[in-house]
């Protein structure tokens, strides 16, 4: 039975290690991103500590000018050009001739989770390792009005300016909380009244049918190795889409993007 409300806050009990602190980033040190979009998002977000700015003098005059943002005080300004900037970023990768360091964003627990709207869903990734996967998945997220995204630490990508860019400045908007126990996570939110639906080519219902009403977090696995088993076992319902049985699966990002476009259409 679909469950219509939060019975309580989220606690992030699962999020938690020794001496009260997160689950441990799966980024250690600084981070380079590039992209404008990227670039520009970090810039505006107030919890990115920005160290470095590499850009093509005209690139980045023309960025603030434009008012995309401002040079925060005390960031260290390089002009090269763009093969140098080249060097800076990992191969063949389009850096639209502008990079930045920074530190990693502060980490977060899922009691940290606004509570003003509880019709936001969640998305748990369960093993997902590729960041051009991760990266479409927080775009489409922060499209459709998720709360956040969830992971386990140690089996999801740090962050990097390949997931940056595949995210469109979605890392800075929304909330990504790592875990250490999954399954634990998924366990605080059926207390806090969150239906977990997670999704399989061999779900007994379709993804339409299994959409309740209240709050709703959305689990999706590895592809091919899909959700794994105990995992599942944490999930009230396994959804699968109405796909066409030529086609085996879809890609993790496609599968998410759908999903949160039926929460955020469903009937209320």
């Amino acid at each position: 039975m679909a469950k219509k409300g939060k019975e309580r806050a989220l606690r992030g009990r699962a999020g938690r290690m020794q001496g009260g602190r997160g689950s441990g980033r799966a980024t250690k040190g600084a981070v380079r991103l590039w992209g404008k979009h990227a670039v520009t998002a970090a810039l505006n977000n107030p919890d990115r500590e920005v160290k470095r700015i590499w850009a093509v003098r005209e690139v980045l005059e023309e960025l603030v000018d434009a008012g995309e943002f401002e040079i925060p005080e005390g960031v260290r300004v390089e002009y090269a050009d763009g093969p140098d900037l080249a060097r800076l970023v990992s191969r063949d990768a389009p850096h639209q001739n502008i990079v930045i360091e920074c530190d990693p964003l502060p980490e977060l627990l899922l009691a940290d989770l606004d509570d003003a709207r509880p019709e936001a869903p969640i998305v748990v990734l369960d093993h997902v390792t590729d960041p051009h996967n991760v990266g479409a998945i927080m775009r489409s997220a922060a499209a459709f009005g998720a709360a956040c995204i969830v992971t386990q630490d140690r089996h999801a990508p740090p962050e990097s300016g390949v997931l940056a860019k595949s995210a469109s400045g979605a890392l800075e908007t929304l909330p990504w909380i790592r875990v250490v126990n999954l399954s634990r996570a998924l366990e605080e939110m059926a207390e806090a009244g969150y239906w977990r639906i997670g999704l399989d080519g061999d779900g007994e219902v379709t993804l339409g049918e299994a959409l309740p009403t209240g709050p709703v977090a959305f689990v999706l696995g590895a592809e091919g190795d899909g959700l794994r088993y105990q995992v599942g076992q944490h999930c009230d319902q396994i959804a699968r889409l109405p796909i066409e049985a030529a086609v085996e699966s879809l890609n993790v990002s496609n599968a998410a993007a759908i999903a949160l476009y039926a929460c955020a259409t469903r009937s209320q």
